[in-house]
């Protein structure tokens, strides 16, 4: 489809209230502390289970308005498949909640306790349990749209791509109605840092852990989108694999944002930061035209 590369809203930002704080929390769990979240939605159930880990917990977001079975979404948020707290991200279920989403954002395994394909394969099990369960939640069981940061945008596209590990999750791959990445890393062999290479080790066939070698035609839609100033994870990232989506006929549309670096294109979700970039605007579209389109064809 179309690749886009978008101005930033740059402006001065300083927060100088927030040094006394700095020592006790990390800079994230400080920045949704007191970013104010957004009106029309709350937190509608917290760490409810899907598997017998304690990192097996998931919090639901749900918008306030009465709204006849809200389409589902599942964030999972980055951390080098090493770390990440599920309460350090609710200015994101807030945000998705309140444009009228039910929202899933669970915490995961990581390493050191596992390695691929476990922490892609716990994701998978997390939707599928939301899904499962979502009359609980004000909704219904149905087709579930992922949303993915960084590492987590890696377990999203790969849910998405690779049957087996949404299988060994018990999640159906055909019920991910579609898929927004922001920041992810689709093409990186060799392993040439210490968080993929800790995260992959033992992996017989590294090829298959790739994103860009697993590219099928009957995969859902995606939004891939990077900051121009990405240098954790290189934009070309997107376009090798909107290139390659493409070429299977998978409806794919990339978002570059200009002067955003690694974790800008996560915290342009805050109302904080939203000046920054509209992601939250692309996410939301791109999600309601793979809506339109679906029921168009269903018509």
């Amino acid at each position: 489809m179309r690749t886009d590369k978008l101005p930033s809203r740059r402006a001065a930002l300083s927060l100088p209230l927030l040094a006394p704080l700095v020592a006790a929390c990390s800079p994230l769990g400080i920045m949704n502390a007191v970013s104010p979240k957004d009106r029309g939605s709350h937190r509608r159930a917290e760490d409810v289970v899907y598997g017998p880990d304690p990192r097996h917990r998931f919090d639901v977001y749900a918008p306030d308005a009465r709204i006849e079975n809200p389409p589902l979404l599942v964030f999972i948020y980055g951390g080098s498949w090493r770390n990440g707290d599920k309460a350090n991200y609710a200015f994101v279920g807030r945000a998705f909640a309140a444009a009228g989403y039910l929202v899933a954002i669970p915490d995961y395994r990581v390493v050191p306790d596992v390695r691929y394909p476990d922490f892609v394969i716990d994701c998978g099990r997390a939707a599928a349990t939301f899904q499962a369960r979502a009359e609980e939640f004000g909704s219904r069981r149905g087709p579930v749209y992922l949303v993915g940061h960084s590492a987590g945008a890696y377990n999203a596209v790969m849910l998405a791509l690779a049957a087996e590990l949404a299988a060994a999750g018990g999640l159906e791959r055909e019920s991910i109605a579609a898929v927004a990445a922001l920041s992810g890393p689709y093409d990186f062999l060799p392993l040439r840092v210490t968080a993929t290479e800790e995260a992959f080790a033992g992996v017989e066939n590294l090829e298959a852990t790739q994103p860009v070698n697993r590219v099928r035609s009957d995969a859902p839609p995606m939004l891939l989108a990077n900051g121009s100033d990405d240098d954790v994870v290189l934009p070309k990232n997107i376009h090798r694999l909107q290139e390659l989506l493409e070429a299977e006929g998978v409806p794919v549309v990339t978002r570059e944002y200009e002067g955003l670096g690694h974790a800008a294109t996560l915290l342009a979700l805050a109302r904080l930061f939203r000046w920054r970039a509209e992601v939250l605007e692309d996410v939301t579209g791109f999600f309601a035209e793979v809506d339109a389109r679906a029921k168009t064809a269903a018509a």
